[in-house]
């Protein structure tokens, strides 16, 4: 039951980052788009892992890590005092 809720918790984060980006409330450089992709794609890579289905931990791992480096960005651009 415990994993369930984790994988539809996941799913859903990246679901509601999809829509946000396609209904333009947010983009691609923002943080919340890439938090809750970052977010999503962890809970997603630990059930894969716990299930050890090789494809999804490759998949929902890569999805979390192509999070980072714009999270990343943000960080720097807001230490920098940049628009």
């Amino acid at each position: 039951m415990l994993y369930q809720l984790v994988s539809l918790a996941g799913a859903f984060l990246i679901l509601l980052a999809y829509l946000g980006n396609n209904r333009s409330w947010f983009g691609p450089r923002d943080r919340a788009y890439n938090a809750m992709n970052l977010i999503g794609g962890l809970l997603l890579f630990w059930i894969a892992l716990v299930d050890r289905r090789a494809g999804f931990m490759v998949l929902e791992l890569t999805w979390a890590l192509l999070a980072v480096p714009p999270l990343l960005r943000t960080e720097r651009k807001a230490r920098k005092g940049s628009p």
